[in-house]
């Protein structure tokens, strides 16, 4: 029994200045966490008591799925990070240091090389494998702008399992074990799921899913189409037409510049041509009819920085996340003012795909999907004042290659034919990938198979983030007074309120609240002597426990109050009953 007299147990009335979700709010006036630094919370004893509650339900679907627990340190050395290059492709995001000697090391924001080497210290034969190791571990991401309390951190914790297999149908079947707990994991949590997509980025692999709780604060955008469709926004490829052949592109009409002053943006570019250089079918322009340029500065994991331009149809907008998935390790920035002055040859507000390519001058040049050979787009002339009609793809200009870089829209269609989709925002709780063998390669893990010849492992990588399993129940759970906690997840059982003067009610409330305890139910009692029974009742509904039962006036009457916090129902029950009507709703 936790008694509020004596506990590490303090709540606020106003909101932390920097919170913007109601989960952040609510931790922290409540007393779950506190701000440490940015990005970088305390675990108070009731916060650390619905962290241990999520692991709990983590850990024991990892055990059900066969996996093994082992724990790895959060601080690691730097040469097998070097070995899988992601030392380097990490960038600012990994934490750095030196030890007293010199020595590289780092903070571990994932542990597959971690997880690789021990299973190449070990097991040597395929009839070793399969295996799954899972940890319930701290990682550490340098978060270039920490907001929304536990939601983007730059310390969390996470539970990361893989899995080790000889071939590519045993990882099949590894992935499948994985996805199967991870549904239940969340069912368990009471968090509504979809299953999407995604991108593998920096992990690498093939197959790629997230695990997305669909909610108005989350950072991530997914599509959604009728038939069941679900990606990423990130992992959403664009549905683009037939490419013609060299005959049907000899016969298009050759390119031709015209001059068009002032004409900077888009909409300006469109409006000029409508005004001055109306279409011979007589439809009007639109933004669909042109290339936007896209220029940027990029950058290698080695520091190289070169001009890159990327065309996308003109009535669509870059989306950033894509931009960064699409160049990924390469970073990216936008052209700014001393670029253009150091590359005179690109003309700002009047760049064109043509001259501009690894062949052409040296530049990549990568299109949007939209921008199959025989495509006829409006572009710029990569002059002063001056756009080019019936530019070709394929025939005017070649990319490098094609990038998914420009937004996706409600209503697109879905890549797999299932219709049009609809965008909707949801936050990762979960990420699952194929890997394959890119870190066993790099780091040499092999065993030998039947036919005694080495044989380079397959794995896996399935990773919850625990801690935002904690803000994303926190943020379905709650109402205006504060949290409602699920009773799997509830730091405690039950809540008894002492709120008289009198001597009685303090005694009943400790004979209920020991024989609860007694019960093996995990008890909170208020029992501080001279707090008025409003900054109790107010207490009560912003901690959120599932029961709260009020030993009050009623006494005088032969009743106590039980209340359900989720439902905020509220009923009076005997005394002499209580108990048992109290273990009864505990019970369910």
């Amino acid at each position: 029994m936790l008694r509020m007299s004596s506990s590490f147990i303090r709540t606020l009335r106003e909101d932390p200045a920097e919170a913007e979700f109601a989960s952040h709010k609510l931790l922290v006036r409540a007393g779950y966490i506190r701000r440490t630094a940015p990005g970088i919370y305390t675990w108070l004893p009731l916060g650390l008591k619905v962290l241990r509650k999520v692991e709990a339900i983590v850990r024991e679907e990892m055990d059900a799925a066969g996996s093994h627990e082992i724990l790895f340190p959060a601080l690691l050395p730097r040469e097998p990070y070097e070995e899988t290059n992601r030392w380097s492709e990490y960038g600012d995001n990994l934490f750095r240091l030196k030890d007293r000697k010199g020595a590289d090391m780092l903070l571990g924001p994932t542990h597959e090389e971690m997880f690789t080497l021990a299973v190449k210290d070990l097991f040597t034969s395929y009839k070793d494998l399969p295996i799954s190791l899972y940890q319930v571990q701290t990682k550490y991401r340098d978060e270039a702008r920490p907001r929304a309390g536990l939601l983007r951190v730059r310390e969390f914790v996470m539970k990361d399992a893989y899995s080790f297999d000889i071939n590519d149908e045993g990882l099949e079947r590894s992935y499948m074990i994985m996805r199967e707990a991870y549904q239940r994991v969340f069912e368990r949590l009471g968090l509504e799921i979809v299953i999407a997509k995604a991108d593998a980025g920096a992990m690498g692999g093939s197959r790629s899913e997230e695990f997305l709780h669909p909610t108005p604060v989350g950072e991530d955008t997914f599509a959604l189409s009728p038939a069941g469709y679900a990606a990423n926004v990130e992992a959403v490829t664009t549905v683009a037409g037939e490419a013609l052949d060299a005959e049907a592109i000899a016969a298009l009409p050759a390119a031709r510049e015209i001059e068009t002053p002032g004409a900077t943006t888009i909409d300006a570019l469109v409006r000029f041509l409508n005004e001055n250089a109306p279409r011979e079918d007589s439809r009007a322009w639109e933004a669909t009819d042109t290339l936007k340029a896209l220029v940027y500065i990029e950058k290698t994991p080695e520091g190289e920085e070169s001009p890159l331009l990327i065309m996308i149809p003109g009535d669509r907008q870059a989306d950033e996340k894509r931009l960064e998935t699409a160049l990924a390790p390469n970073e990216v920035r936008p052209f700014a003012e001393a670029d253009f002055e150091k590359y005179p040859a690109v003309k700002k507000g009047y760049i064109g795909p043509q001259g501009w390519g690894l062949e052409a001058n040296g530049y990549r040049l990568l299109l949007d999907p939209r921008a199959v050979d025989g495509t006829t787009w409006v572009t710029g002339a990569n002059r002063e004042g001056a756009h080019t009609l019936g530019v070709v793809a394929g025939r005017d200009f070649v990319g490098d290659g094609f990038a998914e870089v420009a937004e996706v829209r409600d209503g697109d269609l879905s890549p797999d034919g299932s219709g049009p989709l609809t965008l909707t925002r949801g936050m990762e709780m979960g990420h699952i990938f194929q890997l394959g063998r890119k870190y066993a390669e790099a780091l040499g893990l092999k065993v030998l198979d039947e036919n005694g010849k080495q044989q380079v492992v397959t794995m896996g990588s399935y990773g919850i983030g625990v801690t935002r399993a904690v803000a994303a129940i926190a943020e379905t759970s709650h109402d205006e007074k504060g949290l409602a906690w699920p009773r799997a997840i509830a730091p405690l059982d039950v809540h008894v309120l002492a709120t008289g003067k009198n001597q009685d009610v303090f005694d009943k409330a400790e004979e209920i609240a020991s024989a609860l305890e007694s019960e093996g139910f995990d008890v909170l009692f208020d029992d501080r002597p001279k707090v008025s029974p409003g900054v109790k009742f107010k207490d009560a509904e912003l901690l959120g426990l599932p029961t709260t039962v009020v030993v009050g006036r009623g006494l005088e009457k032969g009743v106590v109050e039980v209340r359900d916090r989720q439902s905020g129902e509220s009923r009076e029950v005997p005394v002499e009953s209580a108990l048992e009507e109290i273990l009864k709703d505990l019970r369910g």
